[in-house]
């Protein structure tokens, strides 16, 4: 196994991901989407309606509450983070991060954008 591989299985391991199925209900109870796919692959792949889109590089400041640079969402440490990419590998690891941050609700999605436009939702 690559060491990468262990790096995200470990990530992994610290998170209840959410199947693209479970989002509508997450959203719903106040879950917020985020989305860190670059520009480019948001134009290739698609937008997801309703997700805050905060580029991977600057995540953990626009989420961190203690953060001078935070988001109005990023209230306190209760706020429960949706992470989305593309395929769910690189916001597994985002999501991880946010988890070492003290943000301990933030979680991602299985499949991520494939999984959910092929859910249909998107």
């Amino acid at each position: 196994m690559s060491r990468i591989d262990t790096v995200l299985e470990q990530a992994r391991a610290r998170l209840h991901r959410l199947p693209a199925s479970d989002l509508p209900a997450a959203l719903d109870a106040g879950a917020v989407l985020v989305d860190i796919r670059p520009a480019a692959q948001r134009a290739a792949e698609g937008s997801v309606p309703g997700a805050l889109l905060i580029e991977r590089n600057v995540l953990e400041w626009r989420c961190d509450p203690t953060s001078d640079a935070r988001i109005p969402q990023a209230v306190d440490d209760d706020v429960h983070w949706v992470i989305l990419c593309s395929e769910g590998y690189t916001s597994s690891l985002a999501a991880a991060a946010l988890i070492d941050l003290g943000l301990h609700r933030s979680t991602d999605v299985v499949g991520g954008y494939h999984a959910l436009a092929a859910a249909g939702l998107v």
